[in-house]
C-alpha cells in the first residue's frame, strides 16, 4: 500500500488525518472500556488536529444532523413494526429512539469529527509524499 495513495473513502472509514492520511485521529476504541480521545497532532505528519481553539464545537452541529437523520431511521423502523404512532405505541417509540440514539453515540462523536476535518475543512489539504 506504500506505493499507492491512500483513499479518501479509507480514511474517513479508518479515521486518519486528512492531511497523510496515515495517523490515527482517535485514541482507543469506539466502543469498549477506553475511552476514545481525539490527539492534538498526528502521529505520522504532526499536523494539528484541532486547528483552533473551539474548532470541534462545529462538530455538534454535524453529530446533530446525523442524530436526527439516525431518530428519523428508527422512527421509520419503529412504525414498520408497530404501526403509527398512538397512545398504545408511544413507549416503544421513545424507547427505540433513545435507544438508538444513546447507543449510536460514540459513532456520532467521532464521524462527526471525521467528516468536520475531511469535508467541512478546506485549510487541512492531503498531501500524497507521505503515502511514500
Amino acid at each position: 500500500m506504500s506505493d499507492q495513495t491512500t483513499s479518501k473513502l479509507y480514511a474517513i472509514v479508518h479515521c486518519k488525518c486528512p492531511h497523510c492520511r496515515r495517523g490515527d485521529i482517535f485514541t482507543g476504541s469506539m466502543y469498549g472500556w477506553n475511552i476514545q480521545h481525539t490527539k492534538e497532532i498526528c502521529g505520522h505528519c504532526a499536523q494539528r488536529i484541532e486547528i483552533e481553539p473551539g474548532y470541534f464545537y462545529a462538530a455538534m452541529y454535524v453529530s446533530y444532523a446525523m442524530n436526527v437523520i439516525e431518530m428519523l431511521i428508527a422512527s421509520f423502523l419503529t412504525y414498520l413494526i408497530f404501526g403509527p404512532l398512538t397512545d398504545e405505541t408511544f413507549w416503544p417509540y421513545l424507547i427505540v429512539i433513545f435507544t438508538g440514539c444513546f447507543v449510536l453515540y460514540p459513532f456520532n462523536y467521532r464521524y462527526s469529527r471525521i467528516i468536520l476535518l475531511h469535508v467541512l475543512s478546506p485549510n487541512i489539504k492531503y498531501k500524497p509524499y507521505y503515502d511514500k
